[in-house]
């Protein structure tokens, strides 16, 4: 597979249950090295299974992409202005160009806002992917995540070329 067999589209409602299988997918495949079992868990909200209440909530607040493979999810991005909030990739499509692409049409989304700087906050095992698509790692601080569970993250930006 590559970049040019996938094709992205704004998430719709049907589609919740589905992204949050791929995020529990996505944080599940993840080893216990960086962070613990325990955060790792927290970090899918406690579930093995897909609950699209909490993607619900978000598509009210910010904007969800999708990477299909024909009719098939396989990724999403959540972002609202000039920062990325979420990015996954279910672990079966990882490495293949995905995440990459998510990502760049993120900044392709707020280059067409005028917006010359975007922000995230990657978990410690994203650090590496975001610095090879030219972002910069300003400062390691605490992450709370919904449970109450702080989890330590890099913030970190990336400087757009927006045409004047």
């Amino acid at each position: 597979m590559n970049t040019n067999e996938i094709s992205l589209r704004r998430a719709q409602e049907t589609d919740a249950w589905v992204l949050s299988a791929i995020h529990i997918a996505a944080i599940k495949a993840l080893p216990a090295t960086l962070y613990t079992q325990k955060e790792l868990l927290a970090w899918r909200n406690y579930r093995d299974k897909p609950d699209g209440s909490n993607i619900l909530k978000s598509m009210k607040v910010e904007t969800l992409w999708v990477a299909m493979e024909g009719d098939a999810a396989i990724g999403f991005a959540s972002f609202i202005i000039d920062e990325l909030i979420g990015l996954y990739v279910h672990p079966q499509y990882q490495g293949k160009g995905i995440g990459r692409a998510l990502v760049q049409h993120f900044c392709d989304e707020a280059i067409e806002q005028s917006i010359d700087k975007v922000i995230t906050t990657a978990s410690l095992y994203a650090e590496g992917f975001y610095l090879r698509l030219g972002f910069t790692a300003i400062k390691r601080a605490p992450h709370y995540l919904r449970s109450g569970v702080v989890v330590p993250v890099t913030k970190m930006s990336k400087t757009l070329r927006t045409s004047n």
